[in-house]
């Protein structure tokens, strides 16, 4: 039986601690035509001696100056041999069977253009929480990403696309942009109904970094694609008020907590006398 190739695309940005693990959960996958590129996006010297560590392990160490992590993924890509693409994060790691589940499911439906799968989400102290995608076609990943980060697609479609964005200045949605421009020219997001993937929760991750900055990223994933959120304009509409009327919600609640009843009670007088030396 002839084995469709995987290439498992690794960025790996100063993450000594984890790469390992990571990486040995490619080498560790049940399919048997696999390939680990990984990819030193500018690490410090203590990552970069694991990686010399492990480099006789995997199948291609490329090292680059730090330009990011769609650069990063983007230059993997371009040496991978590969059908099919998995991104990993050096801080993640997946289950053995997911590859071979993956392929599967492409290979029974051509439509399928991603594949993800439930992540089992986890910091320092054990399990967070498990996370669902939705999957779905294009309209499932107009105004939110609807699959993991690190997913399965063909190789053909990175080349259809151009890849990951590497202009616009939207770190942290570049998985989600790149999803929408797979799926505009049709097919769909696959979820496998298991938990096969380990997502660590980390303070000072680019998630968490980029919070606040969710709408700016927003707007220029909308200006990219001004066609299709045109055509699809009354529900970009709605998703903006829906936004509004959450963060008035939020703000709202905040407001008539007692704390915030009492410190405004408190500071009335004090800010009073302090009007009277102005």
């Amino acid at each position: 039986m002839i084995y469709s190739k995987v290439s498992i695309i690794i960025a790996c940005y100063n993450d000594a601690h984890y790469i390992e693990q990571s990486v040995n959960s490619a080498l560790n996958q049940t399919y048997p035509n696999i390939e680990i590129i990984v990819v030193d996006d500018g690490s410090n010297a203590e990552t970069k001696a694991v990686l010399k560590k492990i480099e006789p392990q995997i199948t291609k160490l490329l090292t680059q100056e730090n330009q990011g992590q769609s650069i990063a993924r983007n230059n993997g890509i371009r040496f991978a041999k590969g059908d099919y693409i998995l991104n990993l994060d050096s801080d993640d790691f997946f289950e053995p069977s997911f590859c071979e589940k993956a392929v599967k499911k492409f290979q029974e439906d051509d439509k399928i253009k991603i594949v993800t799968c439930h992540a089992n989400r986890f910091n320092e102290k054990g399990t967070v929480d498990v996370f669902v995608p939705n999957g779905g076609d294009l309209n499932n990943f107009l105004f939110g990403n609807s699959s993991l980060g690190s997913c399965m697609f063909k190789m053909l479609d990175w080349e259809g696309t151009g890849g990951y964005e590497e202009k616009l200045p939207i770190l942290g949605f570049e998985d989600w942009e790149f999803y929408i421009q797979i799926l505009k020219s049709g097919g769909y997001a696959y979820v496998i109904n298991e938990i096969l993937f380990n997502y660590r929760l980390r303070e000072g991750s680019t998630t968490s970094r980029i919070r606040h900055e969710r709408l700016d990223k927003f707007k220029l994933i909308i200006k990219k694609h001004r066609d299709l959120y045109v055509s699809n304009f009354d529900l970009l509409l709605e998703d903006l008020f829906n936004r509004i009327k959450r963060e008035e919600f939020e703000k709202n609640k905040n407001t008539d907590r007692l704390e915030f009843r009492i410190g405004k009670a408190v500071l009335k007088p004090l800010r009073y006398i302090k009007s009277l030396f102005k």
